[in-house]
Order: C-alpha cells, then structure tokens, then sequence
C-alpha cells in the first residue's frame, strides 16, 4: 500500500499499488494535489462541498479522491456529532455531492446507499457508508445498468466533514472492491501542523 499524507488539510490514508491476485499493478495519476479548502473544485453549484485532492487510475477505472464541506442541516440537526448517524451523515454528504442544479432531495435520489455504519477511533466517530451512483441520468435500460460503486469514510473536524471516497466500475467491484475497502478503512485526520489551513480560513479565497 501507498500512503498519502495532506499536511494542508491534515488527514492521511493508504491506497493500493497492486492486486496480486490478478498480477495487476495500478497506475496511479494524482490529478488534484493536496490543496485548501478555498481554492478547491467545488462538487455542486453552491461550492459548499469541495475536493481537495484525488487520484486516478484510468486504465482500471478506479477513483480516490478527499472532499471536505460544512454539513446539511437538513439530515444533521443536532450540533452533538455523537448523535449522528452514518445513514444521516451519509445523506448530508451525497445531497452535496452533484454537479446537477437541483435540489438536494434530486440528488439523493442519483444515489442509492446500501450499508452505513460508524464506528469510534481514538475517541473520534468515524461514519463508513457504500452507494451507488447512476452513471447517466437517462432513462434509457442499458444505460440504466452502467452506475459506480462508491464506499466512503467521512469524520468531522472544526464544523466540517472529510470525506475520502473510492470507487470502480459496478462490474468491476468483485475484484476491486476489497483493496477499496482497505484504503477507506485507513483515512485518518491528523493532529494539525503548522502546514494545515481549516476551511473556514478565507473560505471565499481562490488563490
């Protein structure tokens, strides 16, 4: 496994180099570097939730990438992160995450969450959910098979959640699916460095 370490936005995690089983070595591109909040891509129209870095293999059709943004009120109410669930967390997140101009209820509906659960690391609840995304919105049968397979962890620090999310072709999730796992189960934040930059620091600052 590789390891990533973000001292700008302090969180790390590991991803895969290869799959013995099928003598597969990936090919890893980093096509966002480690970047701040501000000067992200942002996911949606209103820029709440932004990824801040991502790498690619697009020979084996694989995707990791870390997005942080503020939660939704609407699914997240309570301001005690204790009480969340990763169900809830789970939809705050994916109600943010489109590129659509739609409203957050139509963007659940592009997705669908098949398992969440939670769990506490060093005191700290760290929220694991899997979906699935369609990979076009028409209606048309065939294209209506053609969809990712994502799974995610997301925490949360200074009123923001983190999120690293990994994902593969939905035909291809049989074999890639488990070094996916390993790579979610591993995203951790960090204690803060002198590098790190919250988000809320220039939140509107794109340079």
């Amino acid at each position: 496994m590789g390891c990533m370490v973000d001292d700008i936005n302090a969180y790390s995690y590991a991803y895969p180099l290869e799959l013995p089983s099928e003598k597969l070595v990936f090919k890893w591109v980093e096509s966002r570097k480690p970047e701040r909040y501000s000067s992200a891509a942002p996911l949606s129209p209103d820029a709440r939730l932004r990824i801040v870095s991502e790498r690619l293999d697009l020979i084996d059709n694989l995707v990791i990438s870390v997005s942080i943004g503020p939660p939704n009120s609407t699914f997240l109410t309570s301001k005690d992160k204790k009480t969340w669930t990763a169900k809830d967390v789970a939809d705050s997140v994916l109600s943010d995450k489109s590129a659509l101009r739609v409203t957050s209820s139509q963007r659940l509906e592009e997705s669908s969450v098949l398992d969440a659960h939670s769990t506490d690391i060093d005191g700290e609840p760290y929220w694991y959910y899997e979906y699935l995304v369609r990979k076009s919105p028409t209606k048309i049968a065939e294209a209506s098979k053609m969809y990712r397979h994502y799974i995610s962890s997301t925490a949360e620090r200074d009123g923001y959640l983190y999120t690293l999310n990994a994902s593969t072709l939905g035909k291809q999730w049989d074999m890639m699916g488990p070094v996916l796992e390993r790579a979610v189960e591993s995203f951790r934040l960090l204690p803060p460095t002198d590098s790190y930059v919250p988000p809320y620091k220039d939140p509107w600052r794109f340079w």
